[in-house]
C-alpha cells in the first residue's frame, strides 16, 4: 500500500486563535446590540430611574444637621406663672404668647390659652377640652356682649333658649326661630340654598352639620344677629357628639363671650388627668412630678441648625438630632422589601415556559411582600412612629421595580405610558423629598413617606391583580357579563358611599385622612367605558335586555355618578375646579367616541368647544370679570386672580408662587438646575400655602428652573401619548374582534384608558394653570408630582396597572 505524499499546511495557531476570539467577539457585540435594540426602551427606564433615585440617595446624604426638643421641663415654683409660646414650645403653628401656665398655692397646674384665633385642645383619656368653649348641656345662662339667653334645654341632640320673647332651637345642622327655619341670607350660594333645603327635609342622622353663628345685623339661615356685636364673635357647633359654645374669631371686635359669668376667652382649665396638650398641629405629651411639668413634642416640631437657644430660667431643653437613616419600624419594612425584592428576581429569572407555576407563585408573593411593607410604613406613619426617610426612598424604588420587572407571559414590551409612568413617579418622589428636607419643620416629610407607602401599597395591588389576570388568561378563564356588570355596580355604589360619608362627616379636604372623590373619578370613568362599550352593540350580543329599562339603566349609571361627583363640588367642597375637571374629562370621553363612531360633527362640535373655551379665559383675563362679579359667580376668586397685589391676603398664594417662579429663572434658583441645592434648606418657597399640593409646580419650578419645568413637561406628555396609543391598539383589536366578548373588552379598554387620560389632562392643565395664574386658584393637585396620598393610591395606580394589563393583552 503506497502512500501519497502530500504536502499539508498546518494552520498557524497565533492566527487561529486571533481569529475565533475576533469571530466570537463580533458575535457577542451582534448579540448585545439585539439585546440592546430590543430591551433599549426597558435600559433607558431602568438608567433614568437609578439616576432619580440617586438623586434622592444624594439628597439625604447632602442634608445638612437638623436638631429639635425631645422634652420640654418647665420647673415652676409654686404660686408663679410663666408664659409659653412658639420660641418656647417649638411648635410651627402658635403665637409669640399662646399659653399661661400657673402653679396655684396647693401646687396643681393650671393652663390657660392667650391666643385669640388658635385654642389649646387638652386630651384626657375619656374626653377632649377645647379652651376657649363650653358645653352647653347643664349651663343655665350665656351672654355674648350684653345679649344674655336663658337655657331651657340642652342634650346631645340640641340645645333650645329664649331671649326677649322669642324661643330658638338648634340640632347641630338647623337654627328654628320660634319653631320655624330661617330664610336664606341675601347673599347666600346656591350651594348654600341646597344644603339648607337638605337639612329641611332629612332625618337628624343624614343631616349635614353647620355651626350656628351669633352677631351682625341679619337673621338669617344659621346666623343669629345680635346689634352692635361683630359677625361670628361667637358659635355652637357640634364638637365630638356634643353642642359647644366657643368665641370667635371675627375680622372685627371681639365680643365677650360669658358662660354662668365665666368668659370663655379667659378660661382657665386645671392640667389633672391630662395626657397630652394639641396646639394646631403639634401634639405635647405632657407629664408631671411635683414642680416639673414635663412636654414631649411630636409630628410638626421645628428643626434649629444648631443645638442651642437662649430660654427663660424656668423653661430647659433637651435635644435630639433629626434622623434620616434610622426610625421607627425601618428594619421590619427593609427585611419585607428585600423578600419581595428576591421574589421578582427569581419569577424573572424562572423561565415561565418550563416552571409556569413557580414563576407564578414567586411573583404572587412579590406582590404580597411589596402590599405588605407598604401598609406596614403606611400604619406606622398614622400612629406617630413612621420609618426613617432612607427606608422610603428604598420603598419606593422598589415599588417601581416591581412596576417593571414584573413577569408577564409572552415577550415583554415596556409601553411608553408604563415607563413615562414610572419615570414621573420617581420625579414626584424626588420633588417631596426635597420639599421635605428643605423645610424647617419635622412633619414636612410625612408628604414624601406618605406617597412613598402609598406607592408601595398600589404597586402591590396592581401586581397581584396583573398576575391574577395572567393565571385566568392563561387557563382560559373568563368573567361572564353579568359579573363584570355586578361589580361595577358594586363599585359604583362604594364609590357614593364614601362620597355620602365625606358630605356628612367630612369636608373639603375629605374624610378619614381620604379623598373619595378620587375614587369616584374611577368609578365614573370605569362606569361610562363600559355603557359606551354595549352602546356599539346595542341590538347584538350574546343575551338580549329584558326591556328598554334596563337598557337606559345601564347607560344612565355613569350620569348618575356624574350628579353626585357635580352636587359634591356644589355643596359640600364650595370649589369649582371639580366642576372644570368634570368638563375636561366628558370633552375627552366626546371625542373618544367620536372617533371610535366616526362621528365629525360630534368631534367638530368638542374642539369648536374647547377653543371657545380657551378664548374665554384670554377674554376674562384681558377684559376683566365684571359680569361674573355681577353675578356673584366666585367673584373673590376672579379678583384675586386679575389683580392679586390688591388682595394681599388672599392673593399671597398667587404672589408667593409667582415669586418662586421668577427667582427660579431658567436654571433654578441655584443656576444648577437643582444639583447644588439637593438637600438643602429651601427658604421663603415653602410659605407657599399648599405648596406640596396645588403649588408643587411653583417649587419645581423655583429648585429645577423653567428647563426642568420643560423636561417635566415633555415626560407628561409622553405619558399622556403612551395612554393614547395604547387605547388605539385595544380599540383596533376590539374592531377586528368576531366575537361579542372580545369586541365589548377591546372598546371598554378604549374609553377606560381614554377616560383617564382626559382625568390626568384635566389634573396637569389646572395645576400648571393655576401655578402660571392662567386660571384661579383652582385647588386641583398635579398628578405624580404633588403629594396627593388619595389620588396616587385610588386613580393613578389603578390607572398604570390597567393600562399594562391592556398593553399584555391579558
Amino acid at each position: 500500500m503506497m502512500r501519497t505524499s502530500a504536502s499539508r499546511v498546518a494552520p498557524h495557531p497565533a492566527g487561529s486563535l486571533t481569529a475565533n476570539l475576533a469571530e466570537g467577539l463580533a458575535s457577542l457585540l451582534r448579540a448585545g446590540r439585539r439585546a440592546a435594540l430590543r430591551h433599549s426602551g426597558m435600559a433607558c427606564t431602568l438608567a433614568l430611574l437609578a439616576v432619580l433615585s440617586g438623586l434622592q440617595a444624594l439628597a439625604l446624604l447632602r442634608a445638612p444637621a437638623a436638631w429639635l426638643p425631645s422634652a420640654i421641663t418647665v420647673n415652676l415654683a409654686a404660686g408663679n406663672v410663666v408664659t409659653l409660646g412658639q420660641r418656647e414650645l417649638a411648635a410651627p403653628q402658635t403665637d409669640r404668647n399662646h399659653l399661661s401656665l400657673r402653679r396655684n398655692a396647693e401646687g396643681r397646674w393650671f393652663l390657660r390659652n392667650l391666643s385669640a384665633s388658635r385654642p389649646a385642645v387638652l386630651l384626657r383619656d375619656t374626653h377632649e377640652q377645647r379652651l376657649g368653649s363650653a358645653d352647653l348641656q347643664g349651663v343655665r345662662r350665656f351672654q355674648i356682649d350684653g345679649a344674655v339667653f336663658d337655657m331651657r334645654a340642652a342634650d346631645a341632640r340640641s340645645v333650645r333658649f329664649t331671649r326677649d320673647g322669642r324661643e330658638w332651637r338648634y340640632d347641630g345642622a338647623v337654627l328654628y326661630r320660634d319653631g320655624r327655619q330661617q330664610a336664606s341670607c341675601p347673599d347666600a350660594r346656591i350651594s348654600g340654598k341646597l344644603l339648607a333645603a337638605w337639612n329641611r327635609v332629612m332625618p337628624q342622622p343624614l343631616t349635614i352639620a353647620r355651626p350656628l353663628s351669633f352677631g351682625g345685623n341679619l337673621y338669617c339661615d344659621n346666623r343669629l344677629g345680635l346689634a352692635q356685636v361683630t359677625p361670628g364673635a361667637a358659635q355652637v357647633a357640634r364638637i365630638d357628639g356634643r353642642l359647644q359654645l366657643s368665641a370667635g374669631n371675627p375680622d372685627g371686635d371681639r365680643a365677650a363671650v360669658l358662660v354662668e359669668q365665666a368668659d370663655l376667652r379667659k378660661q382657665e382649665a386645671a392640667l389633672d388627668g391630662v395626657n397630652a396638650i394639641m396646639i394646631g398641629r403639634t401634639r405635647l405629651q405632657l407629664s408631671i412630678n411635683g414642680e416639673q411639668l414635663t412636654l414631649h413634642p411630636g409630628r410638626h416640631v421645628t428643626l434649629y441648625s444648631e443645638p442651642e437657644l437662649k430660654l427663660p430660667e424656668h423653661i430647659r431643653w433637651e435635644w435630639q438630632q433629626r434622623a434620616l437613616f434610622s426610625g421607627g419600624p425601618t428594619g421590619t419594612v427593609l427585611a419585607v422589601l428585600a423578600l419581595s425584592l428576591v421574589c421578582v428576581g427569581v419569577a424573572a429569572l424562572i423561565p415561565s415556559a418550563r416552571a409556569a407555576r413557580l414563576a407564578e407563585a414567586a411573583a404572587g408573593l412579590a406582590s404580597a411582600g411589596m402590599l405588605a411593607a407598604g401598609v406596614t410604613a403606611l400604619v406606622a406613619q398614622r400612629t406617630g412612629y413612621p420609618p426613617s426617610a432612607a427606608c422610603s426612598l428604598l420603598l419606593g424604588a422598589g415599588a417601581l421595580l416591581l412596576w417593571l420587572a414584573l413577569p408577564e407571559p409572552g415577550p415583554r414590551r415596556l409601553t411608553l405610558a408604563t415607563a413615562t409612568g414610572a419615570i414621573l413617579l420617581a420625579a414626584g418622589l424626588l420633588a417631596q423629598l426635597e420639599l421635605g428636607l428643605g423645610a424647617l419643620e419635622s412633619s414636612w416629610l410625612r408628604y414624601y413617606q406618605k406617597s412613598a407607602a402609598m406607592l408601595a401599597i398600589g404597586a402591590g395591588l396592581g401586581a397581584l391583580l396583573r398576575t391574577w389576570a395572567h393565571h385566568h388568561a392563561a387557563r382560559g378563564g373568563q368573567l361572564q357579563q353579568r359579573t363584570i356588570e355586578w361589580i361595577l355596580a358594586l363599585f359604583a355604589a362604594a364609590a357614593l358611599a364614601a362620597l355620602a360619608a365625606q358630605v356628612l362627616w367630612g369636608d373639603e379636604t375629605g374624610v378619614f385622612d381620604l379623598q373619595p372623590v378620587e375614587l369616584a373619578k374611577l368609578a365614573l370613568t370605569a362606569l361610562a367605558a363600559h355603557c359606551l362599550a354595549l352602546r356599539f352593540n346595542w341590538h347584538n350580543g350574546p343575551q338580549r335586555l329584558a326591556d328598554h329599562g334596563a337598557r337606559w339603566l345601564r347607560l344612565i349609571a355613569p350620569a348618575l355618578l356624574f350628579l353626585a361627583l357635580l352636587g359634591l363640588a356644589l355643596v359640600q367642597v364650595d370649589d369649582f375646579s371639580p366642576l372644570i375637571l368634570l368638563l375636561v374629562w366628558s370633552t375627552g370621553m366626546g371625542l373618544a367616541y367620536a372617533v371610535a363612531a366616526r362621528n365629525r360633527p360630534l368631534a367638530a362640535f368638542l374642539l369648536g368647544g374647547a377653543m371657545l373655551a380657551a378664548g374665554g379665559v384670554i377674554y376674562l383675563r384681558l377684559a376683566g370679570t365684571d359680569d361674573l362679579i355681577r353675578w356673584g359667580f366666585y367673584a373673590d376668586r376672579f379678583l384675586v386672580w386679575l389683580n392679586p397685589a390688591e388682595h394681599p391676603h388672599t392673593g399671597q398664594q398667587l404672589l408667593l408662587g409667582a415669586r418662586a417662579i421668577g427667582d427660579g429663572g431658567w436654571f433654578g434658583a441655584d443656576h444648577w438646575l437643582g444639583l447644588r441645592t439637593l438637600g438643602q434648606v429651601a427658604g421663603e418657597v415653602v410659605r407657599i400655602p399648599a405648596v406640596q399640593d396645588d403649588f408643587a409646580a411653583s417649587f419645581f419650578l423655583n429648585r429645577h428652573g423653567l428647563l426642568g419645568g420643560l423636561l417635566l413637561w415633555a415626560v407628561q406628555a409622553a405619558f399622556l401619548i403612551g395612554l393614547l396609543l395604547c387605547a388605539l391598539r385595544a380599540y383596533r383589536h376590539g374592531a377586528a374582534a368576531r366575537n361579542f366578548r372580545q369586541a365589548w373588552l377591546g372598546r371598554f379598554r378604549y374609553f377606560a384608558l381614554c377616560g383617564g387620560g382626559a382625568f390626568v389632562l384635566g389634573h396637569f392643565l389646572l395645576s400648571w394653570g393655576t401655578n402660571l395664574a392662567i386660571f384661579p386658584i383652582m385647588g386641583q393637585p398635579m398628578s405624580f408630582l404633588s403629594a396627593g396620598g388619595s389620588h396616587l393610591l385610588f386613580f393613578l395606580c389603578p390607572l398604570l396597572t390597567f393600562s399594562a394589563i391592556s398593553s399584555e393583552g391579558v
